[in-house]
């Protein structure tokens, strides 16, 4: 059905999305891990700090730990901007060279414009990276910096921009919001070419 194969197609993309995420999530905690012990310049900082903090090191200590904090909210930033530039490079590459990604590839499924392709392919890569990571990303950072409330706004606008782009494709038309704002649609590869049947002799 081609539902399913929509379906299954999302899910290998998306577990790719998944394991670039979690390389990138152990990446950004060596990095956050390295600021304690291999950052010389943060250690001369704070021990300059405690030297001219005139007996005050809860203030120096303070500083310190805010330094620290605001660098590992960086890393963290820093991370989920990078996710979602490669996942946006990898969905108008796949579309604009093959015309479909890894998962479409697998399970027998392009998509199809009548207009040029790189165009197409860059606004629907724009519609999916946001749907599918984008939004969700940038609830994350928010929650990170503490703006919980903001966090959570933002939580609830992935969550309905993820269903307007995921649920058109039960429709009839099967047209994700991708589709509709690109101009495209997800057609069925044949897995084997059409035998040709030997011309009719007529006596």
């Amino acid at each position: 059905m081609p539902k399913l194969r929509r379906a299954a197609a999302w899910f290998v993309d998306f577990a790719l999305v998944l394991a670039l995420a979690s390389a990138l999530a152990v990446l950004t905690f060596h990095r956050v891990s390295a600021l304690v012990t291999d950052v010389p310049e943060l250690a001369t900082r704070g021990g300059f700090d405690l030297l001219t903090s005139r007996g005050d090191v809860l203030a120096a200590s303070q500083d310190l730990g805010l330094t620290l904090w605001d660098k590992s909210v960086l890393y963290v930033e820093q991370a989920f901007g990078l996710l979602v530039l490669t996942v946006f490079l990898y969905q108008w590459a796949c579309l604009a060279l093959a015309g479909r990604t890894v998962g479409k590839a697998l399970v027998g499924l392009k998509v199809t414009t009548d207009s040029p392709r790189r165009v197409r392919a860059a606004r629907r890569a724009a519609v999916t990276t946001a749907a599918d990571v984008a939004v969700y990303a940038v609830a994350c950072v928010l929650l990170v910096e503490g703006q919980v409330v903001m966090s959570v706004l933002v939580w609830v606008v992935a969550v309905v921009l993820f269903l307007l782009n995921a649920l058109p494709v039960l429709s009839p038309a099967r047209r994700s919001l991708a589709d509709r704002v690109a101009g495209t649609a997800v057609t069925g590869i044949g897995l084997s070419r059409p035998v040709a049947t030997p011309p009719v002799r007529t006596s």
